[in-house]
């Protein structure tokens, strides 16, 4: 049915504090229902009562109305249905002034009873109505184990995210997430634009079977043209970093290892797409496209460092001593990377190009032939790795450009590295979804020599 707007008088959100505009329904930062907040109590002019005096008198002075306050009493008069009134009043009481409480027909003027001591038998004494009974609340209180809203505290949270009292949208676990695990740390933020983080990973350390450690993180980009892209890139980054830490510790050669992790993530992925009875009421503006995600992944083990990957994420190398040349250490699965390679484009024309991001390899029931792409490498130098998404790379897009951003104390504080980077790509615009994770490498010096692979 229609309604007419409600004006509110209210300056301020009562969910979120934020500001307000007059006439405004809803609150524009947190969505709150401004119409269903309880309107100002308005203010009430004092009206003079008329006391009895003894010898019959009415004092209407105000030193006779402050002498005789202490011998006024409201009590309940008789109901609408003609019952009695309330037990506690005492003498007969004349009909009240017009306009005051009395005149009403809810509450009347008596003398003061003698007090008397309470009787076990005698009811409970009618409640003053000057005490504001207590409003119930609007919402039912949510059941035991029911996520309970972060605003009101007192609705429950549906399963788009909102509350189903006050509207007030909920934050996400995805929309930041931060892990440092020993030497390897990583952070993924929702973005400045995005409703929500399609991007996913996971960190992890093993051993060889010498008892050497082995080092794994695995970053996935969810596609957002595909339908649940956040459950893909989750499924890909878990099943990936499952299969590595069964592999390695099998003695299985850490590139090997990350080509069947690749396998894994894939199938984990493809999986998704025949889970049956998964309507997509929430994504009905997607086209029904399979899930799909990108993923690309690091080990450090044994000496080497192993990378994999299938899309448009990236991994970089950045020497600890920044006199040496950073890389970056894969190719895209992109538009732009296959015109730069066919020698039709240089790189800044492709990448200018409105086509640049469009993938040609991903993770996905619909993909074309999977081809995961692997690379391993023997760095003669400390130095760190960057494993990230184009939410990242995107502001960064160069080797010379991503060894800028990253602080120089990173291979000391991955954790802190990899949230300067994540705040590099806000204070850019933060268009996407960032991830990125860092894992030092680490080399004992070995003088003037120099191995074959180094980054």
């Amino acid at each position: 049915m229609s309604q007419k707007p409600q004006e509110t008088a209210l300056s301020k959100c009562p969910g979120c504090e934020e500001p307000l505009e007059p006439g405004d329904l809803f609150c524009g930062a947190c969505g709150y229902d401004l119409s269903a907040v309880p309107p100002a109590p308005q203010d009430h002019p004092t009206i003079a009562l008329t006391v009895p005096v003894e010898n019959g008198a009415e004092s209407s002075t105000e030193s006779g109305a402050q002498a005789r306050a202490s011998e006024v009493r409201f009590d309940r008069r008789a109901g609408s249905d003609g019952s009695d009134a309330a037990a506690g009043s005492s003498g007969p009481a004349g009909p009240a002034a017009p306009g005051t409480p009395g005149g009403s027909g809810d509450f009347e003027l008596a003398a003061p009873a003698p007090a008397a001591a309470p009787s076990a038998d005698a009811p409970a004494p009618a409640p003053d109505p000057r005490t504001p009974a207590a409003e119930p609340s609007s919402a039912a209180t949510p059941s035991a184990g029911t996520r309970v809203c972060v605003a009101c505290r007192a609705g429950s949270v549906d399963t788009d995210g909102y509350c189903e009292n006050c509207g007030h949208a909920q934050p996400r676990e995805r929309d930041h997430m931060e892990q440092e695990l020993g030497s390897v740390a990583a952070v993924s933020d929702r973005g400045l634009r995005h409703h929500r983080n399609e991007d996913s990973f996971a960190v992890s350390t093993t051993a060889l079977p010498d008892g050497s450690p082995a080092v794994v993180a695995i970053v996935c980009d969810g596609v957002s043209s595909a339908s649940r892209p956040d459950e893909a890139s989750a499924a890909a980054a878990s099943a990936a970093n499952e299969a590595l830490l069964e592999s390695l510790p099998r003695g299985t050669h850490p590139q090997q290892a990350m080509h069947e992790a690749i396998l894994a993530a894939a199938e984990a992925v493809n999986a998704l797409a025949r889970e049956p009875g998964r309507a997509m009421e929430h994504d009905r503006h997607r086209h029904q496209n399979a899930p799909a995600c990108t993923l690309v992944g690091s080990i450090m083990a044994g000496g080497l460092l192993v990378v994999g990957w299938v899309g448009d994420s990236r991994v970089y190398w950045v020497p600890d001593d920044r006199a040496n040349p950073p890389a970056r250490l894969t190719e895209d699965d992109s538009w732009a990377a296959q015109m730069v390679a066919a020698g039709l484009m240089n790189e800044a024309e492709a990448y200018a190009d409105e086509r640049a991001h469009a993938i040609t390899g991903w993770l996905g029931a619909d993909a074309y032939e999977l081809e995961p792409h692997t690379a391993s490498f023997k760095p003669d130098r400390s130095g760190l790795v960057v494993v990230c998404t184009d939410g990242l790379w995107n502001y960064a897009e160069s080797a010379a450009e991503m060894a800028a951003a990253v602080p120089a104390d990173a291979h000391q504080r991955p954790l802190h590295g990899a949230q300067v980077l994540v705040g590099h790509a806000l204070d850019g615009g933060g268009h996407d979804n960032v991830t990125v994770a860092l894992l030092p490498f680490a080399v004992e010096p070995q003088g003037a020599g120099s191995a074959c692979g180094t980054p």
